[in-house]
């Protein structure tokens, strides 16, 4: 957890919605001198703090309407900070909670340099990073359907498919195992809907490739030399990680893609591990399903995992190759160098 400890004349806490904000502006002494409740639009807000402008830092809670706030400080030359929601638990407390409230325990948190930071994701990367977020999405959507259509089968217990079903061409003439009209509309309903969404997830990633070939091409071929990245999991590693210097050491990195969990001590004793939903899932996906592809591809992967599991099991000798093989990305997006092989198992 890290904070933010720099001093300012004055801090401005906001808790922000999609409608409205409330200020809370404090000066050096830790007094009072604005306390507003206003609609979320830049002229109100930015007429609001213009007394206040020299030497100001703004402070939000992340959620998802802060893009527009951090975008307008950044273009009015406004210092801006984003709280860590999971870690900001004392606006949480308290006999009483509102709006006007929170706002003055953002500022306080602040002031007294216990305001836990998150990452303010560089505005340019933002809206493909959303992108490549929403191609995960209708990922979803499209498996839900297609496993609509193999529930319907086992339902009907009709003749089995063949094939895999995840193909387009192997989905041919599946309606006509069904005999009753309506289930077959059902089905062609489903097999419609499942090439509708294939047609547009391939223009996105197509689009996102070429997006990513003109901005960073050499950190996407880098990551592609691990075996088992392919182009998918290197944009999502690669736009979910942003600046892998806002990392200052592999650990920190580790934790922040949830590849390790936290322990809890107190007197010497361990009271279990926690934290493992505390990190960016994305990340978290994209490391679980490159270790599984990576041990297909790679026999000394295999020798590895089946070394580990005499000792800790296959669940734990899984993560320990996560681990492992995250690690192994943060050098070479650090670095900037391939992927090595023999290195990784030396």
């Amino acid at each position: 957890m890290r904070f933010y400890t720099q001093n300012h004349h004055h801090v401005c806490g906001v808790d922000l919605h999609t409608k409205t904000m409330y200020l809370c502006i404090l000066n050096q002494s830790g007094e009072i001198v604005l306390h507003s409740n206003m609609p979320t639009d830049p002229q109100p807000f930015l007429k609001a703090v213009e007394p206040f402008r020299d030497d100001l830092v703004i402070g939000v809670e992340c959620m998802f309407s802060w893009y527009w706030l951090a975008d307008l400080c950044l273009h009015e030359h406004i210092e801006f900070i984003l709280g860590h929601a999971l870690y900001m638990k004392a606006i949480h407390g308290g006999k009483a909670k509102s709006d006007k409230i929170d706002s003055e325990k953002i500022a306080r948190l602040m002031k007294g340099g216990t305001f836990p930071l998150a990452y303010v994701y560089p505005p340019e990367l933002r809206p493909t990073r959303d992108l490549l977020r929403r191609r995960r999405m209708l990922v979803r959507m499209r498996s839900e359907v297609l496993a609509h259509i193999k529930l319907t089968h086992y339902q009907y217990n009709t003749e089995f498919f063949q094939k895999n079903i995840n193909k387009r061409g192997n989905r041919e003439g599946i309606e006509r195992l069904f005999s009753d009209p309506t289930v077959r509309k059902n089905i062609e309903v489903d097999l419609s809907v499942a090439d509708h969404l294939q047609d547009e997830i391939t223009q996105l990633e197509n689009f996102i490739i070429r997006k990513t070939k003109s901005f960073d091409p050499r950190t996407f071929y880098r990551l592609r030399t691990v075996p088992g990245i392919g182009k998918i999991l290197a944009l999502t590693i690669l736009y979910e990680t942003g600046d892998v210097n806002r990392f200052p050491t592999v650990q920190s990195f580790a934790s922040y893609a949830r590849l390790v969990k936290c322990s809890k001590e107190s007197a010497g004793k361990l009271y279990g591990y926690g934290g493992s939903k505390i990190g960016n899932p994305q990340l978290k996906w994209a490391f679980s399903e490159a270790m599984c592809l990576f041990m297909r591809e790679s026999d000394r992967a295999k020798a590895y995992i089946a070394k580990l599991e005499k000792k800790h099991g296959k669940g734990k000798a899984m993560s320990i190759l996560t681990h492992k093989l995250g690690r192994a990305v943060y050098f070479v997006l650090k670095r900037k160098d391939a992927f090595d092989e023999n290195y990784f198992f030396s």
